[in-house]
């Protein structure tokens, strides 16, 4: 189409110039739109500081998860440790396993993996192999699978050594809790030892992808390794598949010289850094910008990257600008207006957030602004605003467990399930499992979602500089006392050439009324001399200082 097509005669005359530029202008967005669909634009910032490292994922410039690793962060979900079993617990059906944290850590039965007995009789083989290449695991003996209902005694009766990998990291007072399902995940597939199975993504919803993804890790994977292929893996060739894959196996190799004389407790294995295991994860098509403020990781982050995904080298870029790198782009803001109690919409309703030993509450509240005079349109929109916001700060600050949340009060049916279908489509971007139940009777969303590690917990209130947290400051009426008070002793024992310095509000007081009746006049003619005063925003409320001639502080005790 060309733009003349909009400015041929009609029988009504000519088109209006402006509204020709305007209608063109139209057309070629909704062209645009067709020919270029919209793609969510995701960011990683990562912060580097003596104590850890911070990484923020922006999805269109709003913050969506936020995650912190400790410089000597231990027990991360996916690490590999040599456990000792402690005790067993039939009545739980349970174990505890030493993996050198303070409290024993929790396995499960239904945590051992059918193949337990085959992991054990590799661990006891890896731990006294004194042979310097190693256990050939292609033609390890796979032990038979244990039973389903079987119990902890039957398994770990001798309480034996074993290799065990982080499932959940500590929460509050309890421990790690441990599976004995080993998984080594890449960016296309995850490698399971001691199984021949091979599984594919159930989001890969080609049927011919699936056959063919299935053909091709039959043909490159080694006897007694599964594999389970990502979504990630999607139209990917054999060279990459096996690039990957065999890294894997290089890892697993890994493991077992790490576990040759080791002895219990003892860490085999870190899960990567958090910063590669988000790219490994999230790396996709929409990640366009990666920016570091730390040369090491910077390097690192670059090498992964050209390793991994070698067209996407270009996004990562090195930070050093004056600023910290989160007030730059914005993080530290959305931090502090995110993690309080109460979070803010754009409509003006608001969302309370609690938090309970058992649960977490959420409240929608509506707010000022009324998109219709219909209130149950009105209590949809409102609803539909909030569920978006939720989903979000369920990602933000990795809230697990069970999530309800008290909704506005809508009559119409369609509504109830448009707003549930709504939640659904906002929680389809979110990594942790989780399942959406539709809305009681009673107006309520339950909500349940996969804990892996606690919950983000930020305190974004400040301390009062006025009263230090106490929330009290002196009576207003005492501190005009206390400044003629200190000004007398001044102006008596420092010789006069003072100044005094207050908070804006402080100073109006001490200035209002005609110039011969203020405070400070009437001050003048009882000490018989001038004092300079002079107003600070920086001050809070009820501070003052006294200054001498030489503009240096006078400290008062």
């Amino acid at each position: 189409m060309h733009p003349s097509h909009l400015t041929r005669k009609y029988p009504t005359g000519t088109i209006n110039p402006a509204f020709r530029t305007e209608a063109w202008q139209l057309v070629f967005t909704a062209l645009r739109c067709f020919i270029y669909p919209a793609v969510m634009n995701k960011e990683l910032i990562i912060n580097a500081a003596p104590q850890g490292v911070e990484i923020a994922l922006l999805e269109d410039k709003k913050l969506v998860e936020l995650h912190n690793e400790k410089t000597d962060a231990r027990f991360a979900v996916g690490d590999l440790y040599l456990g000792k079993v402690k005790k067993l617990i039939p009545g739980l059906n349970a174990a505890f396993v030493d993996v050198g944290f303070e409290k024993d850590a929790f396995l499960h039965y239904t945590d051992l993996s059918p193949y337990a007995k085959s992991l054990l009789k590799f661990t006891n083989l890896c731990m006294h192999d004194k042979s310097e290449q190693g256990l050939d695991f292609s033609k390890f003996t796979i032990e038979p699978e244990i039973v389903k209902t079987g119990k902890i005694n039957e398994v770990l009766g001798g309480k034996p050594n074993i290799l065990v990998q982080i499932l959940k990291e500590p929460i509050a007072a309890k421990g790690p809790r441990l599976s004995c399902e080993i998984s080594l995940p890449g960016r296309f597939v995850v490698l399971t030892p001691f199984n021949d199975i091979v599984a594919v993504s159930r989001k890969i919803h080609s049927s011919e992808e699936r056959k063919r993804l299935q053909k091709i890790v039959e043909a490159i994977k080694s006897k007694n390794f599964g594999v389970i292929v990502r979504t990630a893996a999607e139209g990917k060739n054999t060279a990459e598949l096996h690039e990957d894959l065999s890294a894997l196996v290089e890892m697993w190799k890994s493991i077992q010289q790490n576990l040759k004389g080791a002895v219990a407790p003892a860490k085999i294995l870190s899960e990567q850094t958090k910063t590669t295991s988000i790219l490994r994860d999230l790396l996709n098509e929409d990640f366009n910008r990666i920016v570091v403020n730390d040369k090491n990781i910077f390097a690192d982050t670059k090498t992964y990257i050209q390793r991994i995904a070698p067209e996407k080298a270009d996004i990562i870029s090195y930070y050093q600008n004056g600023a910290t790198i989160f007030d730059s782009f914005g993080i530290t803001k959305q931090v502090k207006s995110s993690f309080g109690k109460t979070v803010n919409l754009n409509s003006g309703a608001y969302v309370i957030i609690e938090h309970t030993e058992a649960l977490h509450v959420i409240d929608v509240n509506s707010g000022y602004k009324s998109v219709s005079n219909n209130q149950e349109q009105n209590a949809l929109e409102t609803n539909l605003e909030a569920a978006e916001e939720i989903a979000r700060q369920l990602r933000l600050r990795d809230l697990g467990g069970i999530i309800v949340v008290d909704f506005i009060d809508m009559k119409l049916p369609d509504n109830k399930r448009r707003l549930v279908e709504k939640m659904e489509e906002f929680m389809s971007t979110d990594r942790a499992k989780h399942a959406v139940l539709p809305i009681s009777k009673f107006g309520l969303m339950q909500i349940t979602r996969q804990r892996m590690k606690p919950e983000v917990n930020i305190n974004t209130q400040e301390v009062c500089p006025s009263c230090n947290g106490t929330g009290k400051i002196s009576s207003t009426l005492l501190l005009e006392d206390e400044i003629e008070k200190n000004l007398s002793y001044l102006i008596t024992h420092k010789n006069g050439n003072l100044k005094l310095v207050v908070h804006p509000i402080l100073y109006s007081y001490l200035t209002k009324g005609w110039p011969w009746s203020t405070k400070m006049a009437k001050w003048k003619r009882k000490y018989g001399q001038k004092t300079r005063l002079e107003q600070d925003t920086n001050y809070h409320l009820t501070e003052y200082k006294f200054f001498d001639k030489h503009d240096e502080e006078i400290k008062m005790n």
